[in-house]
C-alpha cells in the first residue's frame, strides 16, 4: 500500500505552529490555575488605562467650576445625566476629577516602589554576597528603618518637604526599602552558594558581573511580588497623606483629598466619598491580587 506523503509546506506550517500551539496551552493552564493573575492583572489594566488616557475619558476639565454645578442652596448636585458622579462642593465634576486622580495614585504608587526597590534591591545584594562588618552595619541600619511607624516617619519627611507629588514618592520611597533588603539579603545568601556562583568566581568573573548578572536574576522573583504588593500600598498611603492635606495640594485632584472633601458633606452628598472610596478599593484590590497570584505563580514548591 502506498503511503500518503505530506507536502513540505505543511509540515513547515505544522512544526511553525506546534510551539505557538503549545504555548498558547501553557498559557491557558497557568490562567485556569491561578485565576488571581488574571483577575488582578486585568484589575490593574484597566487602571492603566484611565491614568493614560484620562484625558481623553474625561468630559470635563477636572479643576472648573461650573456655574450650574451647585444647587439652588448650594450644595453639591447629585449623579445626573449632565454630571453622571455628581459634582463637589465647588461645582467640579466628580467624574472628571475621578480620572485624573487614578494618574497622581498610579504614579506615586509606581515611582515610590521603584525607588525603593532600586535602594533596597542594591542594599541587599552587597549585604549578603559580602557579608561580615558590611552586612553588620547596612542590616543595623534596617533594624533602625523597620523600627520606626513607616507611616509616622513619612508624613514627618513630607511635612519637612514641599508637598508635592515629586516629593510624596521621594519620600515613600526613600523610607521603604527595608523590607526588600532584608528579603534580598535572604536570597542572595542562598544562592551565592549555588554550584554556577562558586564556578563564575573561579572562572575568575568581576564581582559586578557575578552580583548583577549572575545572582540578580536568579532572585528577582519574590522581589517582583514585594514590589508589585508595594505599589498597593503606596497608593493607599498616598491618599492618606493627601486625606490628612500634606499630600497632593489643591486643585490637583487626588482620591485621599477628595475624601477629605467629601467627608465634610458626607449627610447630604455621600456620593463624595463613594466614588473615591471605591477607585481606592479597586486600585489596591487590583495589585494585591496580581502579587497573590504572581507569588503562587512563582513558588518554588508549587505543582507544575
Amino acid at each position: 500500500m502506498s503511503q500518503a506523503i505530506t507536502p513540505p509546506s505543511t509540515k513547515l506550517t505544522q512544526t511553525l505552529a506546534h510551539p505557538q500551539r503549545k504555548a498558547q496551552s501553557k498559557f491557558v493552564r497557568v490562567l485556569k490555575a491561578y485565576p488571581l493573575v488574571f483577575v488582578g492583572g486585568l484589575m490593574v489594566l484597566i487602571l492603566i488605562f484611565v491614568a493614560l488616557f484620562a484625558g481623553k475619558l474625561a468630559p470635563f476639565n477636572p479643576d472648573f467650576q461650573f456655574a450650574n454645578g451647585l444647587a439652588a442652596d448650594g450644595a453639591p448636585l447629585a449623579p445626573n445625566h449632565t454630571f453622571i458622579m455628581g459634582t463637589d462642593d465647588l461645582g467640579r465634576d466628580v467624574y472628571s476629577r475621578l480620572l485624573f486622580g487614578a494618574r497622581i495614585s498610579l504614579e506615586v504608587g509606581v515611582f515610590a516602589s521603584l525607588i525603593s526597590l532600586f535602594i533596597g534591591t542594591s542594599l541587599g545584594i552587597i549585604s549578603g554576597y559580602y557579608g561580615k562588618w558590611i552586612d553588620s552595619v547596612i542590616m543595623r541600619i534596617t533594624d533602625i528603618m523597620l523600627a520606626f511607624p513607616f507611616i509616622l516617619f513619612v508624613v514627618a519627611l513630607v511635612a519637612v518637604l514641599t508637598p508635592s507629588v515629586s516629593n510624596i514618592f521621594i519620600a515613600i520611597g526613600v523610607l521603604g526599602w527595608a523590607s526588600t533588603a532584608r528579603i534580598v539579603r535572604a536570597q542572595v545568601l542562598a544562592v551565592k552558594e549555588f554550584e554556577y556562583v562558586q564556578a563564575a568566581r573561579a572562572l575568575g568573573s568581576r564581582q559586578f558581573r557575578i552580583l548583577f548578572r549572575i545572582i540578580l536574576p536568579n532572585i528577582m522573583a519574590p522581589v517582583i511580588v514585594l514590589t508589585t504588593l508595594a505599589i498597593g500600598n503606596n497608593m493607599l498611603l498616598e491618599s492618606t497623606l493627601s486625606f490628612l492635606g500634606i499630600g497632593v495640594q489643591p486643585p490637583t485632584p487626588s482620591w485621599g483629598s477628595m475624601l477629605a472633601e467629601g467627608q465634610q458633606v458626607f449627610e447630604y452628598a455621600p456620593w463624595l466619598l463613594y466614588y473615591p472610596g471605591l477607585a481606592l478599593l479597586f486600585s489596591v484590590l487590583g495589585f494585591n491580587l496580581l502579587g497573590d497570584g504572581l507569588r503562587e505563580l512563582f513558588n518554588p514548591r508549587r505543582v507544575r
